[in-house]
């Protein structure tokens, strides 16, 4: 997934993977990351949406665009653990807010989980990936 036309200057939201969790105990999202980023590009934030919020999963979607949420006005619910229940997916997704500083040649791939469970702290990498690029 990405966009071959991406421009400076431009602001760009990327949706991490819908967190899972396979067991059958609680977790407790506590942060994310994208791993690996190309130079030309900013990551500025990172939060989580509700997937009624913006209508559906928000897989790549350019700041402004007529069709795309408007994030601004959404409520954020990354300044608290995100909850997800066991053998259930969450409703509530992150995204990274990419800013486009120079036209970079790749994107962004990796993208990082931390969640307690348990009383334990853990750290999952997920193979992700979005390329952004420009002529």
């Amino acid at each position: 997934m990405g966009s071959e036309n991406v421009k400076v200057g431009e602001t760009w939201w990327f949706a991490l993977p819908v967190p899972t969790n396979r067991s059958a105990e609680p977790i407790d999202i506590t942060g994310v990351s994208i791993v690996q980023v190309s130079e030309g590009i900013e990551v500025l934030q990172y939060g989580a949406y509700s997937l009624e919020d913006t209508e559906g999963l928000a897989l790549l979607v350019k700041e402004g665009e007529r069709l795309t949420p408007r994030f601004a006005a959404l409520r954020d619910h990354s300044d608290k653990p995100v909850k997800v229940a066991p053998h259930t997916s969450s409703d509530i997704y992150y995204l990274a807010r990419l800013k486009i500083t120079a036209l970079p040649d790749q994107g962004a791939r990796y993208c990082r989980f931390v969640y307690r469970q348990g009383g334990r702290e853990f750290t999952q990498t997920l193979d992700c990936e979005v390329e952004l690029t420009g002529q």
